[in-house]
């Protein structure tokens, strides 16, 4: 059954919407859906011009009960005469013209507004997987990715800063530009700068920043620190404490150098940073041994290499206990 072989079908949608219909009415609506599917396809036309009508109401003056009221009114003086329409309702019918060039022209902006935004403001995301990733950003600065870690940025820098957000670790080399801060976001922590290198780490117990050269702002709600090179600041999850010192050593270059400098390093130290850098789980089978000193440089050594120069180093036995690995 078609739209125009029910000429009161408008008013009862109309109803409907204002939840006004009555059980027989509602009982006809749905007997006219299931008639045809194009009177299906009418009545959701009909529910979305209805939706947008009420949102452009909103910014309107006119006392939209009296407009209904007046309606019913000529609806009710249209029955006692018992006129019937051969085409839908005049007033329906500019309201759908209306309603179309409202939608149309509204359809057309968005697209407009969608399509700049996106030349301009594009999100861009890189994920390093299982290896590590290095790129260049579109102000020349440049970050390596470690791995399981990713970075999203807008495709330009244009506006007053460059914001990037991060999930993971990350070091930077940022391209200088006083005009332009460069801005990360991590979780609940910002790190701003303008030009210099240093290194963020992101994980379940702790957000860190490490200084290489220049000065680094790290922000947490009303906290705020500048850290300078070889100074790290460090926020606990736990309590949200934030917390700057002296970088204790220089493993956090690992990923991007493939080295590691241990000087006087504790072997619980290298141990926590071989099971990160290998995906490893090595644990010290003896407490005594926790605080071992090691001075050695490993350079793309692999793990079992590292392993037995340790154990040779240290006069200790590695054990294989399935994908464990025991120290004793």
């Amino acid at each position: 059954m078609k739209t125009e072989h029910n000429p009161n079908i408008d008013e009862l949608l109309v109803k409907s919407m204002l939840d006004e219909a009555s059980v027989a009415e509602q009982i006809e609506i749905k007997q006219w859906l299931l008639d045809d599917d194009d009177n299906q396809r009418y009545f959701e036309h009909f529910e979305l011009i209805w939706t947008e009508s009420k949102r452009l109401a909103r910014r309107s003056t006119v006392d939209e009960n009296a407009a209904w009221e007046r309606f019913k009114a000529r609806t009710v003086k249209q029955r006692e005469t018992e006129v019937i329409p051969m085409y839908p309702k005049p007033v329906f019918r500019v309201l759908r013209m209306v309603a179309m060039v409202l939608m149309t022209a509204g359809v057309g902006w968005l697209s407009y507004l969608l399509a700049t935004r996106s030349s301009s403001h594009e999100m861009l995301t890189i994920s390093s997987g299982m290896q590590t990733l290095t790129d260049t950003l579109p102000d020349g600065s440049i970050v390596t990715l470690n791995r399981k870690s990713s970075i999203s940025y807008p495709q330009e820098f244009a506006g007053t800063t460059r914001p990037v957000t991060l999930t993971g670790e990350a070091f930077f080399d940022v391209k200088p530009d006083k005009s332009k801060p460069f801005l990360i976001s991590v979780n609940d922590v910002t790190v701003k700068v303008v030009g210099t290198s240093f290194n963020v780490k992101d994980n379940a117990e702790k957000t860190e920043v490490i200084v290489e050269t220049g000065v680094v702002e790290v922000s947490r709600d009303t906290q705020r620190v500048r850290i300078t090179p070889r100074e790290e600041a460090t926020i606990v999850k736990a309590n949200a404490e934030m917390r700057k010192g002296i970088a204790a050593d220089q493993f956090h270059n690992y990923y991007r150098t493939r080295r590691l400098f241990c000087d006087g390093t504790p072997l619980w130290r290298l141990v926590e940073i071989l099971n990160e850098a290998y995906d490893a789980d090595i644990v010290i089978g003896n407490q005594r041994l926790k605080n071992l000193p090691i001075n050695t440089t490993f350079d793309q050594h692999s793990l079992e290499s590292i392993l037995g120069v340790v154990s040779e180093t240290l006069s200790l036995k590695v054990e294989h206990h399935g994908d464990q690995i025991i120290l004793k």
